[in-house]
């Protein structure tokens, strides 16, 4: 009698909790390559065929169903922008320590401002994570869509912008707006890819929640077991957008428990899914699990930006996303209360 030899697969034995009380586990601390985050080409996402907006926005679902995370192509940002940010972010981390602290985030309850170097420690890692940053927020003077731009600074944004840094917060928001623009018209297409009308979100995003981050992440000697550039963590808000420079750093967690490296592609952007968006869609888009870890033996730049909706609109289920079989697995908050309870776990981990 013959007998069939069954293969299994080990289950991940190495786990933690983040910040939002979700628990991973993974194979190991050494990540691995692997051809699973796809490259969109969204160049039809301006078409005024609607039909070819559709199929990106399938190809958009596929990726934010599966694993989260992808890869955007033609975007039509001029890359002018990135290299700008980058040269601004190098003038803004080789100021001395003291004129960085001026403006760091522990002085407002926000989560804006100067983050230090190797401050917070999100893994329980024996060495804290090897990054500094600088974050912005969302200001209408600076939005495209709000007529003149005559609207004022938000006190809090205005408050932690360097004041010796001249071209610093000007250069920043032009490539702010840039993203803006794109992220409002990518709205359009997830709500195709969740097979809604193209302007479901329309009146979420009016005033979104848009930070922007500028990080420095110093080459690490210590392995990925013992220090990590940044713990692994799922961002805020809906989605977010990584402009990342020349060298490798990002690792993204498959499903299957293996860190994948999500490399550098000339002229993408990296899209991941975030949690509101997770949460409004049920579970159906999923907010991927992701971490840097900076051995390219060279200095790592990176500039994500935080697209969520309006503070105030309720996080309420996507009609496509629920039925009597699988109804809502969250309690419905606004996009302002979850942001702000998550900004307060952040600032807490030290």
């Amino acid at each position: 009698m013959s007998t069939t030899t069954v293969e299994t697969v080990p289950l991940p034995a190495l786990s933690l909790t983040l910040q939002n009380g979700q628990k991973i586990r993974y194979h190991s601390d050494i990540s691995i390559e692997a051809d699973e985050i796809p490259v969109i080409d969204i160049s039809d996402i301006y078409s005024d065929n609607l039909q070819a907006r559709k199929a990106v926005a399938e190809k958009v679902r596929e990726a934010a169903h599966r694993i989260g995370f992808f890869y955007i192509i033609n975007h039509g940002i001029d890359p002018e922008h990135a290299e700008n940010t980058f040269q601004q972010a190098k003038r803004f981390f080789a100021q001395p320590e003291k004129k960085k602290m001026e403006v760091c985030t522990d002085l407002v309850t926000e989560y804006f401002g100067y983050f230090p170097m190797a401050k917070y420690n999100r893994n329980g890692k024996k060495e804290k994570d090897l990054m500094e940053a600088y974050n912005w927020g969302y200001s209408p003077k600076y939005d495209p869509e709000v007529a003149s731009g005559k609207e004022p600074d938000v006190d809090y944004v205005k408050l932690l912008w360097p004041v010796e840094l001249p071209g610093f917060k000007e250069t920043l928001y032009e490539h702010h707006s840039q993203l803006l623009t794109l992220a409002r018209r990518l709205t359009k297409t997830f709500a195709l890819a969740l097979h809604l009308d193209e302007d479901y979100f329309a009146e979420y995003i009016k005033t979104p929640a848009a930070g922007m981050r500028i990080t420095h992440y110093p080459s690490q000697e210590a392995s990925p077991s013992d220090q990590l550039g940044i713990g692994a963590h799922t961002d805020f808000e809906c989605f977010t957008f990584v402009t990342q420079d020349e060298h490798a750093g990002l690792e993204v967690l498959s499903k299957s428990g293996y860190w994948i490296k999500a490399k550098p592609i000339p002229g993408s952007i990296v899209v991941n899914i975030a949690d509101c968006f997770m949460r409004q869609t049920n579970d159906f888009f999923v907010s991927t699990v992701h971490r840097v870890v900076n051995k390219a033996g060279a200095e790592r730049y990176s500039c994500p930006f935080f697209f969520g909706f309006q503070q105030d609109m309720k996080l309420e289920p996507v009609p496509t996303c629920v039925s009597d079989s699988n109804p809502m697995k969250y309690p419905i908050v606004s996009s302002g209360e979850y942001l702000r309870w998550r900004a307060e776990q952040a600032k807490k981990v030290v």
